[in-house]
């Protein structure tokens, strides 16, 4: 029997799930990782601690299955999305840690970027609005507050990556060719309607072409694990950010088809098929998954607090000892009165709310 291995990086939680080839659970890990909050409205990560949280669950779930890396047939990875990490390309080292995708720090630009009139040219090629939740923008932001960051770009000497494609380069870090293996690209630079990144966008954000990845199958052979990792090495064969990956797994195949997943945040995602559909409503075309080079669309609406402001009341307030406790009873008055009139800001940030994707699914 043959086995995979199912890598879930989330916003505050790396997991790793090994399946059967009939898909039962073989094991399960889970692993918790600080979250850093610099200044209001600040998300940061360690890269270092998603990294050491990633391996060390992949390697407690195959201990729990009592398996080794021999009997795991491919491994599959999907993560919290516009999460971004800038590395150096020679050691794999973060210059800086990585911006979270609850970020805001650069509300500020976007609003420059709008106020100039280049909102509409960003929605016409990418699908997107200009936000603060993009990778683009946090990109951007490093290379402008990370001493000397920009001339190292503009040398080769960096490269970006969402939390997927840093995963992938520190997987297979000695196969040499793994930077040119990446799946995601910036979001707010990629033309959803072609294979490649728009070379008005990027000049706008100011990040050098060369530091992006290659745009590949959601389903595509990325490369194997360095054997020293888990044993043997794995191939990597499949990634998918968390909220495609949702609609993949709750086979959202055809088009009309919606999925609604609720973690750190809330998000609704339609299938449209192979056309993209522009919304009218402040929804976001995106690119639900790819294969073999055939692109599907999807419509997405996001609420971007929901688990996250339970962490908030359990971690930030003290007022709860366990995520469960309040959507299991009520009985605390302090609880219930701060998870109904504490709201924390970043709820109101774009994209339009999941509710909305769900009553206006023809966009």
């Amino acid at each position: 029997m043959s086995f995979v291995l199912a890598i879930d990086q989330g916003t505050t939680s790396s997991r790793a799930m090994l399946f059967r080839d009939d898909l039962s659970v073989a094991g399960v890990a889970q692993q918790e990782f600080p979250q850093h909050f610099p200044a209001s409205g600040w998300v940061e990560h360690d890269p270092e601690d998603i990294w050491n949280s990633t391996v060390a669950t992949c390697r407690d779930a195959l201990k729990k299955a009592g398996l080794t890396a021999k009997d795991i047939a491919a491994i599959g990875i999907t993560n919290q999305r516009e999460t971004v990490v800038v590395w150096d390309r020679a050691t794999g080292k973060a210059i800086h840690r990585a911006i979270v995708w609850q970020d805001r720090r650069t509300a500020e630009f976007c609003a420059k970027l709008k106020n100039e009139g280049h909102e509409p040219a960003v929605t016409a090629k990418t699908g997107l609005i200009i936000d603060p939740y993009f990778s683009g923008t946090k990109v951007a932001w490093l290379l402008d507050n990370v001493p000397g960051a920009r001339a190292r770009a503009v040398r080769g000497e960096l490269l970006f990556g969402t939390v997927d494609c840093y995963l992938l380069w520190r997987l297979n870090r000695r196969q040499g060719a793994c930077d040119r293996r990446h799946q995601r690209l910036a979001h707010i630079a990629v033309q959803y309607s072609h294979r490649r990144v728009g070379r008005r966008s990027l000049e706008l954000l100011g990040v050098p072409s060369a530091m992006l990845p290659e745009v590949k199958d959601s389903s595509h052979r990325f490369g194997d694990t360095v054997p020293d990792l888990f044993g043997a090495s794995i191939p990597i064969s499949g990634i998918a950010g968390d909220q495609q990956a949702a609609t993949i797994g709750q086979a959202c195949f055809s088009p009309g088809m919606i999925k609604s997943t609720y973690g750190t945040g809330c998000f609704a995602l339609l299938n449209t098929g192979t056309t993209p559909v522009a919304s009218k409503n402040k929804l976001l075309t995106t690119i639900a998954y790819q294969l073999k080079g055939v692109r599907t669309y999807a419509l997405e609406g996001s609420i971007f607090v929901a688990g996250s402001a339970v962490q908030w009341l359990r971690d930030g307030l003290g007022v709860i000892k366990q995520r469960p406790t309040p959507a299991r009873s009520p009985k605390n008055p302090i609880a219930l009165k701060a998870s109904t009139s504490c709201r924390p800001l970043s709820v109101s940030a774009r994209p339009t709310g999941i509710h909305a994707c769900a009553a206006r699914c023809s966009g």
